[in-house]
């Protein structure tokens, strides 16, 4: 396990070393700057910009520099918001979309696996046909328009809701419904698939033959082994919902990351939309090694091994 670990670690190290290369370098040939956008700067006043945020260094003196603030935790000075780290913002802003984000895998994983074990269970029955034109429904429907649709019905119309903010536990219902939606979809018909395959094995007839009760073969057998391509989704689920909170947090106007990523992009805020960026990259890396690490727990005949691929 402890070679596994390091493996993967250093493996993370890599990925996010070029992932940080990639994003300065993609952001230094895109045609502007961060002062294109103001009016009527004079070339002296640019020039002070410039030599205030190093811009008028040589590229390679640049990236040296912000790969050394990367190495000490510092992603430097936002060129737009005055005085502001950008690490401070990221610090600032992540508790909105962390809670955000945790409430909707939490509710993805549970309702899609339950709504998947009830559709199986009740395979080619009416429950079962309702369940997966739901789930259908649930992943054609891109988020931003069910999100807009939600706050219509639920929050203008019916007035149970606000229409945006993200001030009380009633706020979270919204953002959370539209951007779970299409990951309780997927799951609901992913594990319906596995537990329809888990049911039919023959270590479940052999189970029931020796008298084993119901309840216990679903909890020890079914829901353990047909879990795991679940289990396998989490990883690429939680990237969805991370980069689906951003247009979530502009409709709902939820003063999180993704807002202000968003004006960072708009604003060509280099060091804002590199750091958030190397930020976004390292809760994906972290999100997937803790899915396989899950992955091996949930079932040890897997040798990590194996999965040298993963």
């Amino acid at each position: 396990m402890v070679k596994y670990v390091l493996k993967k670690l250093l493996f993370m190290l890599l990925s996010l070393f070029i992932l940080a290369s990639a994003t300065f370098f993609l952001m230094k040939a895109i045609p502007g700057d961060p002062f294109t956008s103001e009016k009527k700067v004079s070339p002296e006043i640019r020039a002070l910009l410039e030599e205030k945020y190093g811009l008028d260094k040589p590229m390679y003196e640049q990236y040296l520099k912000y790969m050394g603030g990367i190495l000490k935790g510092d992603f430097g000075v936002s060129m737009k918001y005055l005085n502001q780290e950008v690490t401070d913002m990221i610090t600032q802003t992540f508790t909105a979309s962390l809670k955000l984000g945790i409430f909707a895998i939490v509710i993805s994983v549970v309702v899609g696996v339950l709504l998947g074990l009830i559709a199986a269970v009740y395979h080619r029955k009416l429950i079962d046909d309702v369940t997966m034109i739901l789930a259908v429904i649930g992943i054609a429907v891109p988020s931003f328009l069910l999100a807009s649709l939600l706050q219509y019905v639920f929050a203008f119309k019916l007035g149970w809701f606000n229409v945006m903010g993200f001030d009380g536990p009633l706020d979270y219902v919204l953002p959370v419904a539209a951007l779970s939606a299409s990951p309780i979809a997927f799951i609901a018909r992913l594990t319906r698939s596995s537990m329809l395959e888990v049911l039919h094995a023959d270590y479940i007839k052999t189970a029931k033959a020796k008298g084993l009760k119901w309840p216990a073969i679903m909890f020890k057998h079914v829901i353990r082994n047909g879990i795991l391509p679940v289990v396998t989704y989490v990883g690429p689920m939680t990237a969805n919902i991370i980069t689906g909170s951003v247009v979530i947090e502009q409709i709902f106007n939820i003063g999180g990351i993704g807002k202000v990523f968003v004006e960072s992009i708009t604003n060509r805020d280099y060091t804002m939309i590199m750091g958030i960026t190397i930020f976004y990259g390292i809760l994906l890396m972290l999100a997937r090694f803790l899915t396989d690490i899950a992955y091996v727990l949930i079932d040890p005949r897997i040798k990590l091994e194996s999965r040298k691929g993963a």
